[in-house]
């Protein structure tokens, strides 16, 4: 195999993809990228056997095709110190790579590409669906954060998607906090369905989506997923199991609204946060008349802190308390300059809502279980 390539544009192709490559893996050939250069089309995969990214890019000079595996981390390194230049690429009998410019050559050894893990295929009844870009993107910049770390409820581990008739949403929840991304103008024309994507490929494909500006191509079975984007393709194996009934634990009736700007809220968060308990991050808010009075105290260490936020309140007074961090974590993660908190009482979920919206199609939501103020 023998082909000539941009150093920078093989460089940002790779950085893309290697974040898929686990620190531990199983196999050691998974430490490597699968070169494969066919019909002036060179494909680079990286896999954990769980997750498959591959990116394609059109090679002109290309004076023979073929099959490797180069080690990853070593490459990538390698092309960090390079400019922008062409570089040759030479494989030769024993799977040694060798890479030559103008002024040198790096040679290093590679392995077959036949001890490379194969991809899983989707079944011929795999359902299709396309998404405009930034609406992926926007649906999970606006979830991801809320997936759990569980390892026994490993279906609170990834990202809902909820496919129906009338419309599309987008879940996650860690069972502390939950969020929820709604469109209706992603319509599913056929069958309603609904799957569950792990976390990694998730964040995987947030990190891609700003470079594409095209159409998403979505094909899912049971199993496994598949996006595939312009100059890539992400297949993934999807979390077994059924979703918890989500639309159930969105209380409805709430008569105490406040209506508070977003960033001035935030900040008051943070500031007063650092007194709070290292072990519980509790803050208090007290929400009465115009005002939002947020404290936090830590006995242990003799310290507290509280901050008045001006806001537009209709409802009876009322005190709850939140974990600090993601109720700040949410406030970050809302697209509007002022939110809506709707609550019950002091013991159910409040709901924290923006109140402009740049798109008449998207509905977002943030649900945060409250905690218990000690008295």
């Amino acid at each position: 195999m023998k082909f000539i390539v941009s150093s920078t544009d093989l460089l940002g192709r790779l950085q893309s993809i290697s974040r898929v490559i686990s620190n531990k893996n199983t196999m050691p050939i998974l430490n490597n990228f699968l070169f494969h250069l066919r019909d002036n089309t060179l494909t680079i995969t990286a896999s954990d056997t769980e997750t498959t990214m591959e990116t394609s890019l059109t090679i002109e000079n290309v004076e023979k095709e073929g099959a490797v595996t180069i080690a990853a981390k070593m490459l990538v390194d390698t092309l960090k110190e390079f400019p922008e230049q062409p570089l040759t690429f030479t494989v030769g009998g024993s799977n040694e790579v060798k890479i030559t410019w103008p002024n040198g050559e790096f040679s290093l050894p590679g392995l077959p590409a036949d001890d490379y893990p194969v991809k899983p295929l989707l079944d011929s009844a795999a359902s299709r669906i396309g998404f405009p870009a930034e609406v992926l993107l926007e649906g999970l910049d606006r979830t991801l954060f809320a997936t759990a770390d569980d390892e026994l409820r490993p279906v609170m581990n990834g990202v809902y998607f909820d496919l129906k008739k009338e419309n599309t949403t987008m879940v996650a929840s860690d069972s502390h906090k939950l969020m929820y991304y709604r469109r209706t103008d992603i319509i599913i024309p056929e069958v309603e369905d609904s799957f569950i994507l792990p976390k990694k490929p998730a964040a995987l494909l947030r990190n891609i989506l700003p470079k594409v500006n095209d159409a998403v191509e979505l094909a899912f079975d049971k199993k496994n997923a598949v996006f595939t984007l312009p100059g890539y393709s992400l297949t993934c194996r999807l979390v077994e199991g059924n979703y918890p009934a989500y639309r159930s634990v969105i209380p409805s009736n709430n008569e105490n609204k406040v209506t508070v700007d977003r960033l001035e809220f935030m900040n008051s968060v943070r500031r007063v946060s650092v007194c709070s308990n290292q072990a519980s991050n509790l803050i208090k808010l007290e929400i009465a008349g115009n005002g939002i009075t947020v404290s936090a105290q830590d006995l242990d260490f003799s310290v507290s802190a509280h901050e008045r936020v001006n806001c537009r309140y209709d409802g009876d007074n009322i005190e709850i308390g939140f974990k600090s961090n993601f109720l700040s974590e949410i406030l970050a993660n809302l697209p509007s300059t002022n939110v809506s908190l709707e609550l019950s009482d002091a013991s159910r979920a409040g709901l924290i809502l923006p109140l402009e919206t740049d798109d008449e199609h998207e509905e977002t939501l943030a649900l945060l279980m409250p905690m218990m103020i000690n008295v």
